[in-house]
């Protein structure tokens, strides 16, 4: 799916932005809508738009911080100024992660970093259940920091260096990579001129932000445009520019000089495998990482990756020791140190320069990793690694098909995400068969006994269901998907993904559980027990609505009312004294 913004043609014509949108609804992905002019108000009322919430609520649902960090010659990397000013960043969370980059303009791209420990509870938590209806790739990460850069670098002879240096950078727990490029461009030019007064007007009209409520329409005002974030739909409406998601990169730009081996590349990101892109820029080398990450969606990418890796990274100790094999991880590096300092590497992409649209690039080959000796080695695929499934040369014919036939990049990266949709789906859907079989029958669930075990995932037996039910059902490709298998149930990947499905299993116990207490008549039961065992059955059915909400239990609301009114039921039956203990412990 294409990045760049696209000028709206109208409602009566349908061109390559029409069918961009068209692809992003049929995959359910969100759109942003960038209007000129206008407020939010001229459409529907946003909800809860400054209502309870405190200064900087609003903000911290988006954003984290944003910050400014200049390159002196003297002092070297600093972070200038930050927004809100209360905000924290320690020196190993980025004061080191924002290296200056040579080429003169402005340049655009993303790093990732660890979030320190100890680090307070902030709204970020308090906003988790938005998240929990959100498809993995658009979810918060919890553990990681996404940094949004706009770097700047000018010809300045006052200055002791001869170039002014600056980046802007928005921090953000929120994988929407495409939606704050977005929201720099609108900002960081003008800040530039401006400097920290329109900074401080723009952080404020973010902190006017609804919250990211999934399946809504949101109006993001920011220094005199709109941004509409649609989730489903696209309207027409004053606008000028139109990202058809918030967070994907231009597939096929990224993928389009290794294309004949994006299988491969498939495979590696599947199975979690050490791979570090080799790149002549930071904004180059952070798309192409966040590509790779993208093309096992909807699977989520459990290991660590950074987009841009510096030397100066408070991991590169961990991540380029020689000590131990090298961890699962996807680097995207820029420093031409790395080829040597990564040499032992199983797994690296080395690429030119990425092509503008309607260029191809010469494609690259597969080479064997003793050929990566020198700092000036050719671009290439540097592996050994072997393939487990047959390439599949349709997907290949119809990609060069539509260089031959000059077709639009968007459309490109349109048929390759399908493809790598596809072809993720019908190796998961075996996975998701069998652990569905894991689940205990419904009318195992009692409610006087504790919630069913899942059953144990068993390797072998699953193995066996492939023969009937596996991806040769859905897909058309041929290979040892049997080993592919195997591989991957020792990956990260795999167990990031068990551990999920297990939970999301377990809270589908719970919540069936609650439903069935709910249908038995709590009162007639009290009737035949002591006083004791009815105050602990209140008890627990007390913890039990306490642990549906924090957990976000799939439990309808008519469960919790009626369970509720059983609580009400039981207590006004008890005599007073036990009544006014029962009706201070918790909330009903």
């Amino acid at each position: 799916m294409a990045l760049r913004g696209l000028a709206a043609s109208g409602p009566s014509s349908r061109g390559p932005l029409d069918e961009a949108v068209a692809a992003a609804e049929e995959r359910g992905a969100p759109a942003v809508v960038v209007a000129a002019g206008g407020t939010p108000e001229d459409d529907e009322e946003d909800e809860g738009r400054g209502r309870g919430l405190l200064r900087w609520d609003g903000f911290s649902a988006w954003l984290h911080c944003v910050c400014v960090v200049g390159f002196d010659l003297e002092l070297g990397q600093a972070v200038e100024v930050i927004y809100p000013q209360h905000s924290k960043l320690t020196d190993k969370e980025v004061s080191k992660n924002i290296a200056p980059y040579g080429c003169l303009g402005d340049t655009q791209f993303c790093f990732r970093f660890r979030q320190s420990s100890g680090r307070r509870v902030s709204l970020h938590c308090l906003l988790d259940h938005y998240d929990k209806d959100l498809p993995v790739y658009l979810k918060k990460d919890p553990a990681y920091f996404y940094g949004y850069v706009y770097f700047r670098q000018v010809r300045d002879k006052s200055l002791k260096r001869g170039y002014f240096q600056k980046s802007l950078v928005l921090i953000s727990k929120l994988p929407y990579i495409h939606f704050f490029h977005t929201v720099l461009k609108q900002i960081a030019p003008e800040y530039f001129e401006k400097s920290e007064p329109y900074l401080e007007a723009a952080c404020n009209d973010v902190d006017r932000w609804p919250a990211p409520v999934p399946g809504k329409t949101l109006h993001l005002p920011i220094m005199g445009v709109v941004m509409k974030v649609i989730t489903f739909y696209f309207i027409y409406t004053h606008i000028s520019v139109i990202l058809p998601t918030v967070h994907e990169v231009d597939l096929f730009r990224c993928f389009c000089p290794v294309f004949l081996h994006s299988q491969m590349l498939w495979e590696l990101v599947l199975l979690g495998e050490p791979l570090v892109v080799m790149a002549p820029s930071p904004s180059e080398s952070s798309e192409t990482v966040l590509a790779l990450v993208n093309c096992i969606s909807p699977l989520k990418y459990f290991s660590d990756f950074r987009p841009y890796f510096t030397i100066h990274d408070s991991e590169f100790k961990e991540y380029t020791t020689r000590t131990q094999a090298p961890p699962s991880v996807i680097l995207g590096v820029t420093n031409p140190f790395f080829a040597k300092t990564l040499q032992h590497w199983p797994h690296i992409i080395r690429i030119g320069d990425l092509k503008p649209a309607g260029e191809i690039p010469k494609q690259v080959k597969v080479k064997k990793l003793k050929n990566l000796k020198t700092l000036d080695s050719k671009p290439g695929v540097y592996t050994s690694y072997k393939p487990y499934l047959s390439r599949d040369e349709e997907i290949i014919k119809q990609l060069q098909k539509g260089v031959q036939q000059k077709r639009p990049s968007e459309a490109q990266s349109v048929i390759l995400r399908r493809y790598f949709l596809e072809l993720t789906q019908s190796f998961i859907i075996p996975l998701e068969r069998y652990v569905a079989s894991l689940m205990p029958l419904q009318k195992s669930i009692s409610p006087w006994k504790s919630p069913p075990q899942l059953r144990q995932f068993l390797p072998e037996e699953f193995m066996k269901t492939l023969e009937k039910t596996g991806p040769q059902l859905t897909s058309r490709i041929k290979g040892d998907w049997i080993g592919l298998y195997r591989h991957f149930l020792k990956s990260p990947n795999f167990d990031g993904w068990f551990k999920t499905r297990r939970k999301e299993m377990t809270q589908k116990l719970e919540a069936l559980h609650l439903e069935a207490l709910c249908e038995e008549d709590l009162l007639l039961w009290t009737q035949k027990h002591t006083e004791v065992e009815t105050v602990d059955l209140v008890l627990k059915l007390k913890n039990k609505l306490l642990q549906a909400d924090r957990e976000h239990l799939p439990v309808k609301p008519d469960t919790m009312e009626k369970l509720r009114t059983h609580i009400d039921a039981i207590i006004l039956a008890l005599p007073e004294d036990l009544q006014g203990i029962l009706l201070k412990t918790g909330m009903t």
